[in-house]
């Protein structure tokens, strides 16, 4: 296991900030799961899809919690992080140490073909024709997508994980997946539960599985640049909506500043994206008022050319993936990546 090295005010940071009012948002997935089994106020078909749908958009904010626990910014404990990564990794079938490996080579590689992340989007060994397909299919199948996408950095024949301590760990994780939902399917078969499961868990899941890919696609989906700042599209909330969808996703809609910056605790990442635009204003950042404004921006690449990096246009040098990574660090486009 693998664990951030963040500098002596990185972590303070984290032990300063107010993590508590971000978590009181996980419960909210519970209640939908209660009121869907136990239908309120009423045994309605609208009743039960509006809480399926308020259900999903919960499970949705987990995956981002199961984001920052990839950062390891949710406590100063390091471990909490872990712990809780492999839980709710667990509830997704994702490996949390497979996560975070491509995360890590998410944000080191954007938009290049050794970002693991974007595939197929960013591999310009996969056709226009796949890209297209396949982006559909993740859409609306985001619940299988994700563990396929997440497990090709531990199955491929090219992965980079080569420790085998890493490498260990993440079979150890795949088994105590197996053995969770194992014995949750005996149960659930013993009982003769599979209705209830479907419309107390699947359905929201899938839902959640949509709104996760529908993120992924509005901060990358047509972005062509290497830059950070410039090669994601960045959400500061202008109106009450927006602002409170942030919150409840750790404000990971201000993506540019969370990819230039990987240990940010998230509650610095509005200002350090005010500071950019401030000092550089002649600079045409992709920031937008309104989440609905970025998947504007978006739509035509997913229709025309579901591309990042090459696949969008641009053009890499070799040098730009030159480096393996091994951790986050402070400032992707400053330092160089530790080997």
């Amino acid at each position: 296991m693998s664990y951030t090295g963040f500098t002596p005010a990185e972590a303070g940071a984290i032990e300063d900030k107010p993590t508590i009012l971000w978590l009181i948002s996980r419960p909210g997935g519970v209640v939908g799961f209660y009121f869907l089994f136990d239908p309120w106020p009423v045994a309605h078909w609208s009743v039960s899809l509006f809480w399926t749908l308020f259900t999903a958009y919960f499970l949705f904010s987990w995956t981002s919690c199961f984001h920052e626990t990839a950062h390891q910014t949710v406590s100063r404990s390091r471990r909490i992080s872990v712990w809780l990564g492999r839980f709710l990794g667990a509830m997704m079938f994702v490996p949390y140490t497979a996560y975070r490996e491509t995360h890590i080579r998410h944000h080191a590689y954007l938009n290049t073909p050794r970002d693991w992340e974007l595939w197929p989007y960013a591999s310009p060994d996969c056709s226009l024709a796949f890209r297209r397909g396949f982006a559909w299919l993740d859409l609306v199948a985001g619940y299988l997508t994700g563990p396929y996408i997440y497990g090709r950095i531990f199955c491929h024949k090219h992965s980079p994980l080569r420790d085998p301590a890493i490498r260990r760990t993440i079979r150890l994780e795949y088994l105590g997946i197996i053995g969770l939902w194992g014995g949750l399917f005996v149960l659930i078969n013993h009982w003769q539960a599979w209705p209830l499961f479907l419309k107390v868990w699947l359905a929201p899941a899938i839902f959640a599985g949509i709104l996760q890919t529908g993120r992924k696609f509005t901060e990358h989906l047509g972005m062509s640049s290497f830059d950070p700042l410039l090669g994601t599209r960045t959400v500061m909330a202008g109106n009450w909506v927006t602002r409170l969808c942030t919150f409840l996703n750790f404000d990971i809609f201000i993506h540019g500043p969370h990819h230039r910056h990987p240990r940010l605790t998230r509650d610095q990442l509005g200002e350090k994206m005010h500071d950019y635009m401030t000092e550089n204003p002649e600079t045409n950042y992709p920031v937008y008022r309104s989440y609905w404004q970025a998947v504007r921006a978006m739509l035509p690449a997913l229709f025309l050319n579901p591309g990042c990096g090459v696949s969008a246009g641009a053009e890499l040098s070799t040098a730009e993936i030159d480096e393996e990574v091994s951790d986050f660090v402070s400032d992707v486009s400053q330092e160089k990546i530790a080997t």
